[in-house]
């Protein structure tokens, strides 16, 4: 039997590419709409790319480099990964995880997936 959550025979590298797009789209917009499972699946990328983002380093901006896709931003004129330094990651400066939220809402009409919103705190 086929794996349940592996729709579409989706590979590893395939993945990892939808994860860094929803991961920079949601520390540029604040939060997106998608299926539970991605929602499930980014929400510890998102975590680890903030916490890099309150330590400030070139070390940590490197590796954040590696990982987020660099887009404009709408903000400040900055790019996504300015503005994880710059706007996001101070303010959780005296948070100690937990940075996002996702809240479950009513299934997708055409296929009926189960969708959730998952948002920064």
């Amino acid at each position: 039997m086929a794996n349940p959550k592996q729709v579409f025979r989706r590979n590893t590298e395939w993945w990892n590419h939808v994860e860094r797009s929803l991961v920079t789209d949601l520390i540029v917009h604040g939060q997106l709409k998608t299926t539970l499972e991605r929602a499930k699946r980014i929400r510890s990328s998102a975590e680890k790319m903030i916490t890099l983002g309150k330590k400030n380093t070139l070390s940590t901006r490197r590796q954040a480099a590696k990982f987020l896709r660099i887009i404009p931003t709408k903000n400040e004129n900055k790019d996504s990964l300015q503005y994880l330094f710059d706007v996001v990651a101070p303010k959780y400066a005296t948070r100690n995880g937990g940075y996002t939220r996702i809240i479950k809402i009513s299934n997708r009409a055409g296929d009926n997936a189960k969708m959730a919103i998952i948002k920064l705190v």
